[in-house]
């Protein structure tokens, strides 16, 4: 099987370089334009990787609206009267980022000492239970399939769990892709904004026929993977970077008359 480990679109808080953390910043025009490319390109993917089985996301809006770009590209790609399987976005609190305490919606840079931030101990914590309740259930069950599962979070939870997945699914062979180990990072993987980490876990080889002895290795395949937003560009006049309001009827129509008409930003 293989893991898609995916950060969300570009959002509010990323444009204007706040520490966003919890906080529910809402997805730009352009990130909208982004997790929609993303969405398309992983469903015409699903003949190499296998079939979406479960998507997961954090609870945080500029996550779960990328992530339901994925499920209505797959389910327009499948059609509803074929799809096996109904590809819900599952929302899981403990994949939200890093919490920042009153650090958040400050500047980068302007971050306080004692701001009551999240710990790492806490973070990884809710990651193990998201884990134990939630994903290697799942990987025990699929491992030997041709199928994929996804899950959209944010950059920093996102390296908490990927270590965590390497913690209990050593890699079947050193990866040069693992920036962290070489430069002493604590973030192992960078992520841009719908980059996308694709992991395949299978049995080992000398396990394969042991049932009561399964081991399962993990290998990188792809690491903040941005094909999909090839030729992308941000609309001019700040449009692109501007929230993006679901009240509009497609981000098309939106786009073909921006010119030609006022653009009324939605309130907070």
């Amino acid at each position: 099987m293989r893991l898609l480990l995916i950060r969300h679109g570009e959002s509010v808080d990323n444009v204007a370089g706040l520490y966003a953390g919890s906080r529910d910043s809402s997805l730009t025009n352009h990130g909208v334009l982004q997790a929609k490319r993303l969405g398309a390109h992983i469903a015409s993917r699903q003949v190499t990787i296998g079939p979406i089985r479960h998507l997961f996301s954090s609870n945080l809006q500029r996550a779960y609206y990328t992530a339901e770009a994925i499920a209505d590209a797959c389910r327009l790609q499948d059609g509803d009267s074929t799809s096996a399987v109904t590809l819900d976005v599952i929302r899981v609190e403990q994949l939200r980022e890093k919490d920042f305490g009153s650090s958040e919606g400050k500047k980068f840079g302007n971050k306080e000492n004692d701001d009551g931030s999240e710990s790492s101990e806490s973070m990884r914590l809710r990651i193990d239970r998201f884990l134990d309740h939630h994903l290697c259930p799942i990987i025990d069950q699929l491992t030997p399939e041709n199928a994929t599962v996804v899950i959209v979070a944010h950059g920093i939870i996102l390296n908490v769990l990927l270590k965590a997945l390497l913690s209990r699914y050593p890699l079947k062979s050193p990866s040069p892709l693992l920036v962290g180990e070489r430069s002493g990072s604590e973030f192992l993987a960078p992520w841009s904004n719908t980059g996308v980490l694709q992991a395949r876990l299978e049995l080992s080889a000398n396990t394969a026929h042991q049932l009561d002895e399964i081991k399962i290795h993990l290998t990188l395949e792809h690491m903040n993977n941005v094909d999909h937003l090839q030729g992308l560009k941000k609309t001019r006049g700040g449009i692109g970077s501007a929230k993006f309001d679901s009240r509009q009827r497609t981000m098309d129509s939106f786009f073909a008359s921006a010119s030609k008409r006022k653009y009324e930003d939605a309130k907070d």
